[in-house]
């Protein structure tokens, strides 16, 4: 990874955003200790430039991560993210035959209990019924999401997913480990299938509209094509 370049998705004087491998951080954090290879730092070395993440996104996720090159747009991008006021759209393999499209709004606890307001709106892409027996069943459903966050809480899409029984394939923390087992041995996965592929937001120093695309990862697309979804 140390010798990879981060494809670079948009990039101007006061912001970058790359398209994030799975499995890589953002940056140090003592959930993960032993790991020495980040996305900041990767990012900084491969610019030569002081660079700082406007938000996050999960180590296993893929996808859209914004970072801004200066301290200005650092501060008011963020400030947007904490407004709510960009606009995001991740797929994800689900488990199980999600609705045409729904919401899902329980509120989240933090760390420390204290409950926030979480909201996460999607709709059905694709639907596969699998000839695979996974736990009791004789066949296995999957879908393929379309998720709009409208807030951005911790872990909110894989929390808001499990409780609606539509757990994320790979997800070894809120996911259902016996469909994440006959992935890894029927598939040979080793990620979550959990992908940022789109972000817009308004330029804090021009005004202007910027949307960004990052496409799937191969991981995710091979996956989608070993069970016939493309």
């Amino acid at each position: 990874m140390q010798d990879t370049l981060l494809p670079i998705l948009y990039k101007d004087e006061h912001l970058v955003a790359i398209n994030k491998p799975h499995n890589l951080l953002v940056h140090r954090s003592s959930i993960a200790a032993e790991e020495s290879v980040f996305a900041l730092q990767l990012l900084r070395d491969q610019l030569n430039c002081w660079v700082s993440p406007c938000h996050r996104i999960d180590r296993k996720t893929s996808g859209v991560l914004l970072f801004a090159l200066s301290a200005e747009a650092d501060k008011a991008v963020k400030m947007q993210f904490e407004n709510h006021t960009t606009y995001k759209k991740y797929l994800a393999l689900v488990r199980g035959f999600l609705p045409e499209s729904g919401t899902a709004d329980r509120p989240l606890a933090k760390e420390n209990g204290t409950l926030q307001d979480a909201v996460t709106h999607f709709r059905c892409l694709k639907q596969v019924e699998l000839e695979i027996e996974v736990s009791r069943y004789p066949t296995s459903r999957y879908s393929l999401a379309e998720i709009m966050p409208e807030t951005g809480r911790m872990h909110q899409i894989r929390r808001h997913f499990a409780q609606l029984r539509h757990y994320l394939i790979g997800d070894k923390t809120y996911g259902e480990c016996k469909h994440n087992k006959m992935f890894e041995e029927r598939f040979g996965l080793n990620t979550m299938l959990l992908h940022a592929s789109e972000l817009s937001f308004i330029h804090p120093i021009t005004g202007a509209n910027v949307y960004i695309t990052a496409p799937m990862s191969d991981e995710f697309t091979r996956i989608l094509t070993e069970i016939g979804m493309v």
